[in-house]
């Protein structure tokens, strides 16, 4: 087992995670050369920069979908495959330090994209820099392929599958470790009816996390109505009794919860399905908030549309992102994971059944096949082998209702980054990675690299 040299590397390791942190890479407007916004476009540029000071070839596509570093030789292509692009950073008040200033302290990195995905991504990086400055000899190409709209539709990565060569096989460091050998179905869905004449209400931030707050406003022109700013503060009173954090500000009420992935709902508090349980009663009448408070309720597993959907992969989720009522229309953003054995269709005609019963419509917007693969596969044995040798842990791969890169491609798992019994901080705030898991983990990525592309 190879180690890695903290005293030579981690220093400007860490430097260079802070150096892609530190650029707000969320989707935003097309520009011409940035088809996911100036912001992410830096990030690619950035994360060129410091691949060939590292000593990789690099190549950048012309119109600023996807990017890649490389080194070594053969006819077989290995990949690394991640991602430059964040989720929103959220209420920047739940955050200690500012999202996008990375700080260090008490032995953590704190910044978006710190676990999801720059920090394992430079973790890799620094594994095979380590290989090259000490004359390991690549038997076969190592390539890390750095996409740009993960967190949305994965346009990136498509362009460059059709562009350039397909590895042979390979991973993504934006999991959990020992590894993920089966991903969930994603279907990420529209659901849209009437709107409201007399209030807005809006939340959420994006259809793969849950709302951290929801908001519901009375229009300016009810603000004379007292009996309906009662109703509010009925709301408001009732949900203070129930110990949510809550604000009232004259017409304007915001219910607080707690970001989550939505592929792991269990650690947070949806603020959308709240409010719509909340509003129960209240005078503030719409289809889609009826929805979700007698469809969706405050659970996350679907009962009252599916029943009882799951298998070796887990219960089926289904998390309402993003909701907004106004004059009109209404909407709601659904992202749904699906068990690797179920099928989309059936899962589809539930919904639709469900969404008939309240005037709905149902628009896909997004969709990513299940991937399995057996545990006998011998990328899943060769990763594995890694695993157990640097940590002395077992290498049981697991799956799991997170959607990776690992669906881009044939031959390819999710390996890591996060280790057992760490916390996962992704997609919510004060989101960081712990810097001792980050030599581990660096060291766990330099033996499987070193194994991987060896003549072996």
């Amino acid at each position: 087992m190879l180690g890695f040299d903290e005293v030579k590397y981690k220093e400007k390791m860490v430097r260079d995670m802070v150096r892609l942190v530190e650029i707000p890479s969320v989707i935003d407007k097309e520009e011409e050369g940035a088809p996911f916004g100036r912001e992410i476009q830096k990030a690619l540029e950035k994360a060129m920069e410091i691949s060939k000071e590292l000593g990789f070839k690099t190549y950048i596509d012309p119109d600023g979908y996807y990017g890649y570093a490389e080194i070594g030789e053969g006819e077989e292509l290995f990949a690394v495959l991640g991602h430059l692009d964040v989720v929103p950073a959220g209420d920047p008040a739940q955050w200690e330090t500012p999202p996008f200033e990375p700080e260090v302290r008490d032995g953590k990195v704190f910044g978006r994209g710190t676990q999801d995905d720059k920090g394992p991504m430079i973790a890799a990086m620094y594994g095979a820099k380590q290989l090259l400055d000490q004359g390991h000899k690549f038997s076969k190409r190592l390539r890390f392929i750095f996409g740009t709209d993960e967190e949305t539709l994965w346009r990136g990565i498509e362009k460059y599958m059709k562009k350039e060569e397909v590895p042979d096989f390979g991973f993504t460091p934006d999991s959990v470790f020992p590894m993920i050998h089966g991903e969930k179905g994603l279907l990420q869905l529209y659901l849209r009816g009437e709107g409201a004449r007399d209030f807005e209400v809006s939340g959420g931030s994006s259809f793969n996390a849950l709302a951290d707050q929801a908001s519901i406003e009375l229009k300016k022109s009810r603000w004379e109505d007292k009996g309906r700013l009662k109703n509010l503060d009925r709301v408001y009173e009732t949900l203070k009794k129930e110990n949510h954090q809550v604000k009232l500000e004259e017409n304007r009420l915001t219910l607080y919860g707690k970001s989550a992935h939505s592929a792991k709902p269990e650690g947070g508090l949806n603020a959308i399905n709240l409010l719509a349980k909340a509003l129960e009663g209240s005078d503030f009448e719409n289809s889609v908030l009826r929805f979700i408070k007698e469809k969706l309720g405050t659970s996350q597993y679907g009962e009252e549309i599916f029943g009882k959907l799951d298998d070796v992969s887990g219960p089926i989720t289904i998390n309402a992102g993003q909701i907004s009522i106004n004059e009109k229309g209404s909407e709601i953003a659904l992202d749904v994971r699906i068990p690797v054995t179920v099928d989309k269709s059936l899962v589809e005609e539930k919904i639709n059944e469900a969404a008939t019963e309240y005037g709905l419509t149902v628009t896909e917007h997004d969709y990513l096949e299940a991937i399995y693969l057996s545990k006998d596969h011998p990328l899943i044995l060769s990763l594995g082998e890694v695993y157990s040798k640097v940590t002395g842990e077992d290498a049981m791969p697991l799956t799991s209702g997170g959607a990776t890169y690992a669906r881009a491609m044939p031959n390819c798992v999710a390996f890591g980054a996060v280790l057992p019994g760490r916390q996962k901080t992704e997609h919510q705030p004060n989101e960081h990675i712990v810097l001792e898991d980050f030599m581990k983990v660096t060291t766990i990525y330099l033996n499987a690299i070193e194994k991987l592309t060896s003549g072996e």
